[in-house]
């Protein structure tokens, strides 16, 4: 005798009513009752990647509409041991392509069937009080994009925590790390102001506690001391616009002159620093003073600034991130040796920095027509 399954339709209307009359939430089991299927289909039907039938399919998902189920991402957690919920460190005063970065993570992990949890410190010394949130909430992976320390490593180790580092590096120990080579970013821009006559330099440094300022600062002073030019007048900043003003103002009263170049820990800085040096101390830039920035953001691009600084090719990096995270969590606890994937920033030659070729007949034969090995940029010049 051949038994057909009851229509869904009908059935749907029944069990909603009583539904309704226990006065209760949809569950899996009652789209499987109206489905006439099982529970562990039901669960199938709305598991990325699971192995269903054409016809069970369009049965439950029938079934799910005409009741209104919402499938209980907790619940499917408890039985998967994973939450689909990725957790994203930013420290949030450090850098304003950040909301750019949490998109492009939000898209490319949710490409990837899982969400992002966002979680912002206010300073990247505030990792701990943050950490300890997100051992609540049963994440399976973290891409950090602030510093952590070998301590806090051994804990995500401890913990089987899979973690990708983003644009921070740890000389410590080895660690999953997608970053910009913020050293060699201050190495460029020195190399490119000194190669066009640059020898005084005044740097505003970034924030105190920022890895990525540290890197950059670094970079730049390095780079000075290989081409025997005098060390740069460094000078503390906050990130912001007002630090521009009063770094450049302290630069100034430190040097005795205004400096050829300065460098400044951000584009927001370099806005700040332009301003004043525009529209209070009636300095011209570029023919007095070049200016130069970190990470191009918007405004860097605006026509009244347009910005010399570097870009970070963040739609890369964060795709690349992603990628890595989601890898280490599939990976379902094989070892493997932890991946760094390092990004160039990219020069954007703005209005705010004097950089046409300074001739061997000014410098002497320093310059000559020699390049840079493999960029074709004009060598850097050591005047001694």
């Amino acid at each position: 005798m051949n038994r057909t399954k009851p229509c869904v339709e009908t059935a749907a209307i029944a069990h909603k009513a009583l539904i309704a009359r226990e006065a209760r939430r949809v569950t899996s089991y009652d789209v499987a009752l109206v489905a006439g299927v099982s529970q562990s289909a039901v669960s199938r039907c709305f598991q990325q990647g699971a192995s269903v039938s054409d016809a069970t399919l369009a049965r439950v998902m029938k079934a799910a509409a005409l009741l209104d189920y919402i499938p209980n991402a907790a619940a499917r957690s408890l039985i998967t041991r994973r939450s689909n919920i990725v957790a994203v460190l930013i420290a949030s005063q450090a850098n304003l392509q950040y909301p750019e970065l949490l998109g492009e993570l939000s898209q490319h992990i949710g490409a990837r069937g899982r969400r992002v949890l966002l979680f912002t410190l206010a300073r990247e010394t505030d990792v701990d009080r943050v950490l300890a949130d997100v051992w609540q909430y049963q994440v399976d992976g973290v891409i950090a994009a602030a510093r952590l320390s070998s301590e806090h490593i051994a804990e995500f180790d401890r913990r089987r925590m899979p973690l990708v580092l983003f644009n921070r590096s740890l000389r410590e120990r080895a660690v999953n790390t997608v970053t910009c080579d913020h050293h060699e970013a201050g190495r460029m821009l020195v190399s490119r102001l000194a190669a066009a006559g640059h020898r005084r330099f005044g740097i505003i440094a970034g924030l105190e506690d920022s890895s990525v300022a540290q890197e950059r600062r670094r970079g730049a002073s390095e780079r000075l001391a290989e081409l025997g030019l005098p060390a740069p007048v460094v000078v503390p900043g906050q990130a912001d616009y007002a630090s521009g003003a009063a770094g450049l103002r302290a630069i100034i009263s430190a040097m005795g002159a205004v400096p050829d170049a300065i460098i400044c820990g951000s584009d927001v800085t370099a806005i700040g620093c332009l301003d004043c040096a525009r529209h209070e101390l009636g300095i011209e830039v570029p023919r007095q003073l070049s200016v130069a920035g970190f990470d191009a953001v918007e405004s860097s691009n605006w026509l009244s600034y347009n910005l010399t600084t570097l870009r970070q090719p963040m739609p890369r990096m964060a795709m690349a991130a992603a990628e890595l995270l989601c890898t280490v969590i599939d990976r379902s606890g094989g070892v493997a040796a932890p991946e760094r994937r390092v990004f160039s920033a990219q020069f954007i030659n703005g209005a705010t920095a004097r950089l046409e070729p300074v001739f061997s007949s000014v410098l002497g034969p320093a310059l000559g027509a020699a390049q840079v090995h493999g960029t074709g940029l004009p060598a850097p010049v050591a005047i001694m």
